[in-house]
């Protein structure tokens, strides 16, 4: 790719969650998770999520059919969110661990599935700890 191109994309607006029940998804990015439900529409609830809006979605046709990209949800301090939203109910595969030493971070996710089994993540950039 040429050095020279400037992208005319400039951000991310909305991601699209295949779900099979709008009620339970609902209940689960606003109540579990505390995302701000903005407005549904037929087959469709729209939450915040920063700049980013999330499309809770029943396919439309069997191609749509699929479970969701791994959505990294920025946290910070991942032991407390994690504390929060297990209190909430989420189910994690496993507890908050680092996956990388960066320079001047560490990077830690937790992973978790929705209600409709997507799976998901915390991703949290902590203070450096080295022994």
């Amino acid at each position: 790719m040429s050095a020279s191109f400037t992208s005319p994309i400039s951000s991310i607006r909305q991601v699209a969650i295949r779900v099979h029940d709008i009620d339970r998804a609902a209940s689960f990015y606003g109540e579990a998770l505390g995302l701000d439900e903005k407005f549904r529409a037929p087959g469709m609830a729209f939450f915040q999520c920063g700049g980013l809006r999330l499309m809770l979605t029943l396919p439309s046709a069997p191609q749509f059919d699929h479970p969701a990209s791994i959505l990294y949800f920025n946290v910070d301090g991942i032991e407390a969110a994690y504390a929060a939203l297990v209190r909430r109910g989420v189910v994690f595969e496993g507890e908050p661990h680092k996956v990388a030493e960066m320079p001047d971070h560490d990077l830690w996710m937790a992973f978790f599935r929705d209600s409709e089994d997507n799976l998901m993540a915390l991703s949290s950039e902590e203070a450096m700890v080295r022994a």
